[in-house]
């Protein structure tokens, strides 16, 4: 197991709310824990999909895989679980909220600047006169 990988109680808690690794019919999917365990490689170190190590798998199997489940409700399945899990345990205060503003965007023209008149320029004073 790499620095940063789920443990083992980490996985048992997720992997029985995540879709079963052997469809009814279709190939079977790669496991599911080194592609979880990619996805959080990637969210941890903020790289591009394509610079995961080869010891998740493809770049391009995690990718795929990530942007599935998100489209499915996957994730938000899991979140809501284990919050429910760590409210029922008393591990969650409710009182506190963190707000990464690291990922909100302002537009350029709304980012805090002085508004400084325009000064007339001399073609404007000739235009007019």
């Amino acid at each position: 197991m790499n620095r940063g990988d789920l443990s083992n109680e980490q996985w048992e808690r997720i992997a029985k709310l995540l879709p079963p690794e052997k469809p009814k019919t279709g190939r079977p999917a790669n496991e599911h824990r080194p592609i979880v365990n990619g996805i959080l490689w990637i969210l941890r170190t903020g790289a591009p999909w394509r610079d995961l190590p080869e010891r998740y798998g493809s770049w391009s199997t995690v990718a795929s895989r990530f942007y599935r489940w998100r489209s499915q409700g996957i994730w938000d399945r899991v979140l809501a679980e284990l919050q429910a899990d760590g409210d029922q345990q008393g591990a969650l205060d409710w009182e506190i909220h963190y707000l990464d503003g690291s990922v909100i965007r302002v537009h350029q023209h709304a980012a805090g600047a002085k508004k400084v008149p325009r000064r007339p320029k001399r073609s404007d004073a000739a235009a007019v006169g």
